[in-house]
């Protein structure tokens, strides 16, 4: 079969398949929304999760003693107190304990959309949150605490020092909502990961950072170049302490939780044996804070980011050249449905096209994993710049070339094929070699659902030896020898095309 055939088959397919996939996608959310009311009533939540015979955690590793990363016989590891709560609930269940990682303003998307079946994350079960989630008793409370630069300690002492100063706080945690209701007159500055606001902190950029006393000591002690104190700021009573948050109707599995919980604080485990093992992590971490003693986990980041890139960049490819011909088609649906995809996809950012596959598309395929996803992603952005980029060189060759070959006897798809492509893969080939290179770091944006890949790594790596500079400046070093080496690669096929001029 010739390639014009094939593309034209493949055209027919994607719009016959248009129109069936929407109705599949309309029944498919009232089938979800049907299935929720389901589970409201039937409250199968915790059957589901015993047939299937895994617990799925959502947590934000980067929490300690709660939750951090640490590395054991050379692997990552997530531990804290929290996850030694986790072990005992799945084990009270039954079942095996999968965590997924991901950034805590992502969580209760993921809990919603049935990502994860639980979040284990320090959570507080605020009066908005319970809007959209359930939430079990509480086990553990501590304190809002603000950690601050030693060298600023004769500055600050309490939370009026802070008048017009930046106080940063966690994305989508109390303390954040805090910074507002208790320190009005103070500029409110939010970000995903905590280690983030450590680098923002210890550079200047921020003033202090609110945050849980446990969490808030175990900095400062891993850091001698930081500081803190108490608040004293009262909190509500529904916001006090930590819970775990799980699907709303689901009181069998709440109640199963509690059941846990009950166990754990009549034996007093969190404070006698999960805060102090967590410890222990901590200690070692401190001690193994070379970047040399984690070159595994930039290793890896590196693994995920270069399949990532390398699948996004092949199937980008090939959208973009289906998309670039129905653009130039006489067509008219074609052209519009072209026109309309690339202007769309171009006009959002990348980041909430990665968060609606992963969150949305995988409401509907609940096995969607997350590196599917962030490929996915990935490649339909790509695809509509490629399309772009293609468009504008086959564009640039000059109508006399085609009326030349026309004249020679060549049919139209003659002259498309030896006359017009070959001419224009030498136009577009520097632009297409920037659009590679810019997936290789654009691919960073799917740690936001947690995938694996470099700037992840980076993250655990920042969280894991509380350190924010050096594991960027190695990030940086490897993604410029990904890119340099790439950009070479290409140098060199670009000028074997114009040696063959």
């Amino acid at each position: 079969m010739k390639l014009y055939q094939k593309i034209i088959m493949l055209l027919a397919m994607v719009l016959t398949l248009v129109g069936p996939m929407s109705t599949a996608f309309a029944a498919d959310d009232a089938s979800t929304s049907s299935q929720q009311t389901t589970t409201t009533s039937n409250n199968d939540e915790l059957k589901k999760i015993k047939q299937k015979g895994t617990l799925v955690v959502g947590t934000s590793a980067d929490y300690p003693p709660y939750e951090f990363t640490t590395k054991e016989n050379g692997q990552t590891k997530i531990v804290g107190f929290e996850m030694e709560m986790a072990k005992q609930i799945a084990k009270d269940l039954g079942v095996k304990l999968v965590i997924k990682n991901m950034q805590f303003d992502s969580l209760l998307v993921a809990l919603e959309t049935g990502k994860v079946d639980v979040i284990i994350s320090g959570m507080s079960p605020t009066a908005e949150r319970k809007k959209s989630v359930a939430f079990s008793k509480i086990y553990y409370t501590g304190a809002p605490y603000l950690v601050i630069n030693k060298a600023d300690m004769a500055k600050y002492d309490a939370i009026s020092d802070f008048k017009d100063k930046k106080v940063g706080a966690q994305n989508g945690s109390l303390f954040y909502d805090l910074i507002k209701t208790s320190m009005p007159d103070s500029q409110r500055k939010g970000l995903g990961k905590l280690s983030d606001l450590i680098l923002s902190l210890q550079s200047h950029k921020i003033d202090g950072i609110l945050m849980d006393e446990a969490t808030a000591k175990a900095y400062i002690e891993s850091n001698s170049s930081l500081s803190g104190f108490k608040t004293g700021i009262k909190l509500n009573a529904s916001d006090t302490g930590t819970a775990i948050a799980y699907p709303k109707g689901a009181t069998a599995l709440g109640e199963a939780i509690n059941k846990s919980i009950d166990k754990i604080q009549a034996k007093d485990l969190i404070n006698k044996e999960f805060i102090p093992e967590a410890s222990k992590y901590m200690e070692s971490n401190t001690k193994q804070s070379t970047m040399l003693d984690y070159w595994k986990y930039f290793a890896k980041g590196v693994q995920y980011t270069l399949i990532i890139t390398i699948i996004a960049a092949f199937f980008g490819v090939i959208l973009g050249i289906l998309l670039a011909l129905m653009r130039l088609s006489d067509n008219k649906l074609f052209h519009m449905l072209s026109v309309i995809y690339i202007e769309f996809v171009r006009g959002t950012p990348l980041m909430v096209q990665v968060m609606f596959v992963y969150f949305g598309i995988g409401s509907i395929i609940q096995s969607l994993p997350a590196i599917t996803a962030g490929i996915i992603a990935v490649a339909l952005n790509s695809g509509a710049y490629v399309a772009e980029v293609f468009r504008s060189g086959i564009a640039s060759i000059a109508a006399g070339q085609t009326e030349a070959a026309r004249s020679l006897g060549l049919s139209k798809k003659q002259t498309f094929q030896y006359v017009v492509i070959p001419q224009a893969i030498k136009n577009i080939w520097p632009a297409l070699g920037n659009e590679f290179i810019s997936l290789i770091k654009e691919s960073s944006i799917v740690s936001v659902i947690g995938v694996t890949e470099l700037m992840f790594q980076t993250q655990q790596v920042q969280s894991a030896t509380f350190k924010g500079v050096m594991p960027l400046f190695v990030t940086m070093c490897i993604y410029f020898v990904l890119t340099f080496s790439l950009s070479k690669v290409l140098n060199y096929f670009e000028g074997k095309m114009k040696h063959d001029n």
